[in-house]
């Protein structure tokens, strides 16, 4: 027993990702407890909402931010997120990183390692990315037996906002909306051809035919009726 326990926390890779893997597993349990196994409590770190994008710098060309969602929707496909919900790709992902970490660590002896061995996690979290696209794909047919149809997507139509790039005419640019403690970045276009600028207050009137933007008008309050 004691040399299965000082290999779960010797060396330094195996402890991190036995940790994460411990937190995952109260995670779990708790969600057992209260009896939400099957519910929708998972992690929402991607809000389903067409014309969004996900990078935090302020970026005024939509047809970037619409490459780089591409290919984070693609990353995140590859692993069945969509078809299986998020927080058990998630966890299997971790489970399989954890089992590869301590498997690598006998066979490559890097109990000598030290600190050094948290570089053997870059391509453990590579390798467990591959193998979690095979392990998750028997949970499809459970999860659509159940009825599962992925995360249910935003509705901002009516929802107020903030500019993070100045728009006019034809101009596509991008804003930034707060649902519950989530931010959300959507591709905006003044929907009259007026200019708004940086940092304006707007409301999403409609969105465009190919759902690759939100239309946009100023917001009308107090603070900015002159």
């Amino acid at each position: 027993m004691p040399s299965i326990t000082h290999l779960l926390f010797h060396p330094l890779s195996n402890a991190i990702m036995t940790v994460l893997t411990g937190i995952t597993a109260i995670y779990w349990i708790t969600t057992f407890i209260a009896g939400d196994l099957f519910g929708d409590s998972d992690i929402d770190t991607d809000v389903d909402v067409h014309g969004t994008d996900l990078d935090t710098d302020v970026d005024g060309d939509a047809e970037d931010a619409a490459a780089d969602k591409s290919f984070f929707q693609k990353a995140l496909e590859f692993v069945n997120i969509g078809k299986v919900p998020f927080m058990v790709v998630y966890s299997v992902f971790k489970f399989i990183a954890w089992i590869v970490t301590l498997t690598s660590s006998v066979l490559l002896g890097l109990s000598g390692w030290g600190w050094k061995s948290v570089f053997i996690l870059v391509p453990v979290f590579f390798v467990a990315y591959l193998i979690t696209r095979y392990a998750t794909k028997p949970l499809i047919k459970v999860y659509d037996a159940m009825g599962y149809n992925g995360e249910e997507p935003q509705e901002l139509l009516g929802r107020t906002g903030r500019m993070r790039s100045t728009i006019s005419g034809n101009m596509i640019g991008a804003a930034e909306v707060k649902i519950q403690s989530d931010i959300i970045r959507i591709n905006v276009k003044s929907k009259t051809g007026e200019s708004i600028h940086y940092d304006a207050e707007i409301m999403i009137a409609d969105e465009s035919a190919d759902k690759k933007f939100y239309l946009v008008v100023p917001e009308v309050n107090l603070s900015n009726i002159v």
